[in-house]
């Protein structure tokens, strides 16, 4: 961590307006609320209002559809990607059908009218699982594993390309909205990355909230080098404006401010006929969840928890997107993406999310990697459909460059490859995806997934049905999976993905190690695979280290000096 740092330069402090429009929550009532009282009957009825409403919107939205003109031949779609929080499978009614005693009705709209994937990879935390998406490289070529907070001197660097670079010479108007988490400084903000207008926030909740703790030191001067900045409006002109901190009052309605954002930036290119990506990121479902009282569920013994209520508020923030694509009627020619960053934080239960998968966020296991991830494109993709098939965060780099037309990036970037005034030679660890989406090919281009946990360790490698745990946590919740390292395993633990998808053999099973012993023959080639892998950074090394939350790299640096004398 670097204490002294440009961190804002040419900024003028205004505070912002807030959006405090209230989003009507679409579904709140669960069967177990029905009591034979006057305001019993009275929720009952409010809920089959509700599920009339429901029903009938759901209709209009067919009709809208429809309704709605059908792209010219060869037009470039528009991209719209909406990333939630530390939100797992359990929480999207999608894949739940509403066991958690809520439903998301606009969520589910793009599962309905398009694909949802069951093996969808996104990364362990945060920064991971937005480096990955915005640059098509996995976190040990960019340094971008550990979790981004005020001060850290890591940040997404120039000589990495993103999405919003290469779609920029195709014509593309590029926008990011909500949280970034990519780094502090001004450098690292989206519009100094491909992006022409940014607005939101640059880290986790938790952090943002930390100068209202009593504890929190009041030197200026310490607020100044690591405290939170607040929430920026930048553009690629080079201008910086700072609209006032995120409060913990402020986080009640901060993502109607960043949506509205994202839907006026979407109104205008749709005005002036540009095709656009549009990266929104909502600030739900981060611990901690503070929700407007007018939305908070009735109290009681069968009251929701702030954490559900937050989801409701979530996916009304996504409804009122999806209606501005109908309204604009440009819904048929755009590609609308709904995953998140990572698996949930579950130590911070009843605020927290959920997962049919093992342990959580920050771990070796299912549960920190697989998360909801669904996509909708109106006459390509199959509406209702469901894809088994391996697909990562890291796709989808190659996959949207191929729908706005340019197939070939991934093999361009490896011999270098100019866009804009910039030059980029990368390598993609990202497959296109295109041909499995459009159903011209029944099985995905990706056979493997490699998974790094914060610290940069490549701990575990899935090859098709098969995942191998050279490194595991042994912690099985709380702060501690945080706190403790990862114990590194003489022999892999082996797992059948497809016979034990929530990885519970090794625990449960009483002739695990006798099948892992049977097994051991398909070890060679997972680490042959590894082998082939690791020789790419001979020639495209690490952009950088990745960060740290203790003091090892500040001794490691000394040591180095003291060697050097």
């Amino acid at each position: 961590m670097e204490a002294n740092k440009p961190r804002n330069s040419d900024q003028s402090s205004s505070n912002s307006t807030q959006n405090s429009t209230a989003l009507e929550p679409d579904e709140r009532g669960s069967p177990s609320r029905a009591k034979l009282t006057r305001r019993g009957m009275l929720l009952n009825g409010a809920t089959l209002v509700t599920a009339s409403a429901l029903g009938a919107a759901a209709q209009l939205q067919n009709v809208q559809a429809q309704s709605q003109p059908t792209a010219a031949p060869g037009a470039k779609p528009n991209i719209l990607v909406i990333f939630g929080d530390d939100i797992g499978q359990t929480n999207i009614s999608a894949y739940s059908f509403g066991l958690m005693g809520y439903k998301t009705p606009n969520i589910d709209r793009i599962a309905r009218e398009g694909m949802m994937f069951t093996d969808y990879y996104a990364e362990q935390s945060c920064t991971a699982g937005r480096s990955t998406f915005i640059t098509g490289q996995c976190t040990l070529r960019t340094g971008l594993s550990k979790v981004g907070i005020p001060g850290a001197h890591a940040g997404l660097q120039p000589r990495d390309a993103t999405i919003a670079e290469l779609l920029k010479p195709l014509g593309y108007s590029t926008g990011q909205f909500g949280k970034n988490h990519l780094g502090d400084r001004d450098e690292f903000l989206p519009t100094n990355h491909g992006f022409d207008e940014f607005f939101g926030n640059l880290y986790h909740l938790n952090a943002e909230e930390e100068p209202e703790k009593r504890t929190y030191p009041r030197d200026p001067e310490y607020r100044r080098k690591f405290g939170p900045r607040g929430v920026l409006k930048s553009s690629a002109d080079g201008k910086i404006e700072d609209s006032g901190p995120l409060t913990r009052k402020r986080m009640e309605t901060i993502d109607d401010e960043t949506s509205s954002a994202a839907i006026d930036f979407i109104q205008r290119q749709s005005k002036a006929n540009r095709p656009f990506f549009c990266w929104y990121n909502s600030t739900r479902m981060h611990a901690r969840t503070h929700v407007r009282e007018a939305h908070r569920s009735p109290p009681g013994l069968t009251s929701l928890t702030e954490y559900a209520d937050g989801m409701v508020e979530h996916d009304a923030v996504i409804g009122t997107i999806l209606k501005s694509l109908d309204d604009l009627n440009i819904a048929n020619n755009t590609i609308v993406i709904y995953t998140t960053d990572n698996g949930p934080h579950q130590n911070t239960w009843p605020d927290a999310g959920t997962t049919p998968f093992r342990s959580e966020k920050n771990t070796n296991w299912e549960g920190a990697f697989r998360v909801p991830a669904l996509i909708r494109w109106p006459g390509k993709i199959q509406a209702g459909s469901i894809s088994n098939e391996l697909f990562s965060g890291l796709d989808w780099m190659p996959t949207l460059l191929a729908a706005a037309g340019e197939p070939d990036i991934k093999e361009k970037l490896l011999k270098g490859h100019q866009a804009g005034n910039k030059s980029f030679k990368v390598h993609l660890d990202g497959y296109n995806q295109l041909p499995h989406l459009l159903g011209q090919q029944p099985k995905g281009a990706r056979k493997q997934y490699i998974y790094f946990n914060d610290d940069g360790d490549l701990v575990a490698i899935r090859h098709e049905n098969w995942k191998a745990v050279f490194e595991e946590q042994r912690a099985t919740g709380t702060m501690r999976i945080w706190a403790e390292p990862f114990t590194k395993l003489r022999l892999a633990k082996l797992f059948d993905l497809r016979s034990d998808p929530y990885e519970r053999a090794d625990i449960t099973s009483n002739t695990y190690w006798d099948w892992v012993f049977d097994n051991a023959g398909l070890m060679y080639g997972v680490l042959a695979e590894a082998g082939e892998f690791l020789q790419t950074f001979k020639e495209f090394p690490p952009s950088q280290r990745p960060d740290s939350f203790s003091v090892d790299q500040m001794v490691e640096k000394l040591q180095r000096s003291l060697d050097s004398k």
